[in-house]
């Protein structure tokens, strides 16, 4: 009771906020994004639930699990995702029950609790939880307001969040930590309010708090996504310059601005610094690679970018993309020789095709210039690494009835049945 007193008294009185506090506030206020999450709905305890009144949701728990240590996201995702949030409610507020009946002390398994409440995006049983704890002896600490503060974050409530900012400044026994600020830039990052989520990094600088690598990545990224690129430059290179190294969420967030800004220069300094620097360059900046050359048509610059990451050694899937890439270019622009040697190339390094349609792009080049042999050559030399799909095969069949090549059309019809594709 007393921590929703306090709250409800502070969201009254904005006036008693710091200058530092009330600055991102003032200016600032948005409305989260929500967030698909991808669960198991085949779960026999989800599938239970979802069958369930919602009068029988407590009592099913009872009876099929036995402990209060199970994972809840899948589930509460499950449901939520399936429109029956009032049953993730009741999932949490059984959860809770059972913490208090077996007379649980330890604050983190209250504090993962709460924090659920933002995936189901329900402040007041957040709340409820620490009103709870209140009621059996089990004092509030810093880390229970900050995982507090994610769920108003979560559930797009910023006055609350400041008005519990408020009470952990003037009360003893919770002060705001370095996570407390990290928690408000990555919230208003997302709610893309690159103003505010500053004004809070200065806010966490002048109260003494390093900044972290988090930290960075929720700068960098809400950044980006508002287009303020030379901001996040910026903060790349400050934290470049203290030392920390960029993990692949900061990697892809720089990459992406490049790719925005069609700097294609930018984006050959950006990938030498990654290389140089012994960093991965993960799938998703490959696909952003490919994405950008494509769009603007750098075909040699691509080459180029392929030598540079073999000579890094970056991981095989993202050679590949690069390999396909210059594969389909060379394919859309007719370059048979190319396309060929490409292929060749990427299959000595052990490298293959990963997806049908960079297949088809290269078969229609050969329909179109009406290469039937070296298409066969081509279907050949990659039969080994690479199964055919259902669209391809109808490709196939759909450019040699147009040739008038019944041989080749029944042959294919013959592989295609036994492939499994009728």
């Amino acid at each position: 009771m007393a921590l929703i007193a306090g709250v409800t008294s502070a969201a009254k009185r904005f006036g008693g906020f710091s200058q530092v506090a009330l600055i991102p506030w003032k200016r600032f206020f948005g409305k989260e994004k929500m967030e698909v999450c991808e669960c198991d709905p085949n779960s026999s305890l989800t599938m239970k639930l979802l069958q369930e009144p919602t009068s029988s949701i407590k009592s099913t728990l009872d009876s099929m699990v036995q402990s209060s240590q199970f994972p809840l996201e899948a589930l509460l995702t499950s449901l939520t995702s399936s429109s029956s949030s009032q049953k993730a409610r009741l999932v949490l507020e059984w959860s809770l029950e059972k913490l208090l009946k077996e007379n649980e002390r330890d604050l983190d398994r209250y504090s993962e609790l709460i924090i659920l409440c933002g995936t189901i995006r329900n402040l007041p049983l957040a709340m409820n939880i620490c009103t709870s704890m209140e009621a059996h002896g089990i004092k509030p600490t810093t880390s229970i307001f900050n995982s507090l503060l994610h769920v108003c974050f979560s559930s797009g409530n910023v006055v609350t969040a400041l008005s519990l900012f408020e009470i952990m400044q003037n009360t003893e026994g919770f002060k705001h930590n370095s996570e407390t600020y990290d928690t408000f830039i990555l919230g208003f990052s997302k709610l893309g309010n690159t103003d505010a989520m500053q004004a809070w990094y200065s806010a966490k600088k002048a109260a003494g708090f390093a900044a972290h690598l988090q930290t960075y990545e929720s700068l960098i990224s809400g950044c980006v996504k508002s287009r303020n690129f030379e901001s996040a430059d910026r903060f790349f290179r400050e934290m470049i310059l203290t030392g920390l190294v960029p993990n692949s969420a900061i990697l892809n967030s720089m990459l992406e601005g490049l790719c925005k800004r069609r700097n294609l220069g930018g984006v050959q300094e950006f990938l030498k610094l990654v290389v140089n620097s012994g960093w991965e360059i993960d799938k998703q900046m490959a696909e952003k690679l490919v994405g950008l050359h494509v769009e603007l048509g750098k075909v040699e610059e691509m080459e180029e970018l392929l030598a540079a990451l073999i000579e890094g050694n970056q991981v095989s899937e993202s050679l590949s993309l690069i390999h396909c890439g210059i594969i389909s270019m060379c394919a859309l622009l007719d370059r048979l020789d190319d396309v060929e040697y490409a292929v060749g190339r990427m299959l000595k390094q052990g490298l293959s095709f990963k997806c049908s349609d960079d297949v088809e792009k290269v078969i229609c080049s050969y329909f179109r210039r009406e290469a039937y042999d070296r298409l066969d050559l081509f279907l050949e030399r990659i039969k080994g690494s690479y199964q055919l799909t259902r669209s391809t095969y109808n490709l196939l069949v759909a450019g040699y009835q147009r040739a008038g090549f019944s041989d080749k059309l029944n042959l294919v019809m013959k592989e295609m049945k036994s492939a499994g594709f009728s």
